[in-house]
């Protein structure tokens, strides 16, 4: 069993992933945290790719923008993407969006204080 500082929530949210030389793949998320994300593409990313990503979580909503991520994994099951620089109100609106999944989920969500990137 993995023990994970963050706790991922399930979703199927549509999602921008664009790679340094500003090619964008589309995407879909399938678990979300604070720190992370899983996400399925056509894209099949090297482990430590960098990529800026905009997660659609709410229909009407702009994306949230992920400035800047690092794939920590890829294979069967996805990508696992590892969140390094966010905007301190994108920062704000992916909390509120994982608080929501937590509650859906039934889960407590526990924020160790410091522990989220920014930018």
């Amino acid at each position: 069993m993995v023990v994970r500082k963050f706790p991922r929530f399930p979703v199927s949210a549509p999602s921008t992933l664009v790679q340094r030389d500003k090619l964008q793949y589309n995407a879909l998320i399938k678990d979300l945290s604070l720190k992370g994300c899983r996400i399925e593409s056509t894209l099949r990313p090297f482990t430590g790719m960098q990529v800026e990503l905009f997660l659609q979580v709410e229909a009407d909503a702009t994306p949230i923008r992920i400035s800047k991520a690092t794939v920590r994994w890829s294979g069967s099951q996805g990508i696992g993407v590892e969140f390094l620089v966010i905007e301190a109100t994108e920062q704000e609106r992916l909390k509120q969006t994982v608080e929501q999944l937590s509650i859906t989920a039934g889960q407590a969500l526990i924020v160790p204080k410091g522990a989220l990137p920014k930018e």
